[in-house]
């Protein structure tokens, strides 16, 4: 087996969840007791952080998601990636399902573990920026 970075790890896992939108695929990549900090809110597990991303993706149609740049520390158990994500809106954050464009970015900082799995995601995001644009 070769051993992979924790880059390649959040990689697959953009890959997969958010530009492929197969949300079972985070069965496969994220531990159990996965947790998630999202604009300092807590969703704990890998079932609740599974409808998390479920529901935050029912809020665009037709999304993209790119990464932007990532960097890992010297031992890959800690990655920051920097992404963009575009669509049109489909209710995001509550709103009215108009279709406008969306353009979001963010960081999120994974924690990897030795075998591969990701354990945390502490992830910021100009959610309030893109809010204000959609009830204007």
């Amino acid at each position: 087996m070769v051993a992979r970075s924790g880059i390649d790890v959040v990689h697959e896992f953009w890959a997969r969840v958010w530009q492929a939108q197969d949300y079972d695929a985070i069965e496969e990549l994220v531990a159990e007791d996965f947790v998630l900090i999202s604009g300092g809110e807590r969703i704990e597990s890998r079932a609740a952080f599974k409808e998390w991303a479920k529901g935050f993706g029912a809020g665009f149609r037709d999304l993209t998601f790119e990464v932007v740049e990532s960097f890992e520390n010297h031992d890959g158990s800690r990655v920051c990636s920097l992404w963009r994500l575009t669509g049109r809106n489909n209710g995001a954050f509550g709103t009215e399902p108009d279709g406008q464009p969306v353009e979001m970015t963010g960081t999120a900082v994974w924690a990897v573990r030795d075998d591969g799995k990701l354990v945390s995601n502490r992830v910021e995001r100009n959610a309030f920026e893109v809010y204000q644009k959609l009830i204007r």
